[in-house]
């Protein structure tokens, strides 16, 4: 048998993770699909971010809120809203989003290891709806994730 509630909830706790999921499992909630995305914003350069790497299909940059010691993102540059919205013309590019991320993670030092995730949907933690990767590593991470 898993982890009952409570003892997920503790075990949280313990290693001071709780606010945090509790604040972006809010925010994948109450995000919604449609219209522009902060990521588009990005992307257009109207507002400012750590940008480590940028080529004519896609974007990444360093989180605003960090879940690991380094956590990136890597957005491409076509706004597609989730997984389920992809296409078999998006095939290439959702592979160049993965050996992208594979690259970034070398150059930032993450040699031993990283977590690429990929978020769909409210109960997929996803809270902006703009498809992206994220790289999280600088430290062991647990299994399983959630």
């Amino acid at each position: 048998l898993g982890l009952t509630v409570q003892q997920w909830r503790e075990q949280r706790r313990s290693r001071g993770c709780e606010g945090e999921m509790s604040d972006e499992v809010a925010k994948a909630l109450a995000a919604r699909p449609g219209g522009d995305t902060i990521f588009g914003k990005i992307i257009r350069k109207e507002i400012p971010a750590n940008i480590i790497h940028e080529d004519e299909q896609c974007i990444v940059f360093h989180d605003v809120a960090p879940q690991a010691p380094t956590h990136l993102l890597v957005v491409p540059k076509k706004a597609i809203p989730g997984l389920p919205n992809a296409t078999a013309e998006d095939q290439a590019l959702l592979g160049h989003l993965m050996l992208v991320a594979a690259k970034v993670a070398a150059q930032v030092g993450l040699s031993s290891g990283y977590r690429l995730v990929l978020n769909d949907g409210p109960e997929g933690g996803q809270s902006v709806y703009h498809l992206h990767l994220h790289v999280l590593g600088g430290r062991q991470l647990g299994w399983p994730p959630g």
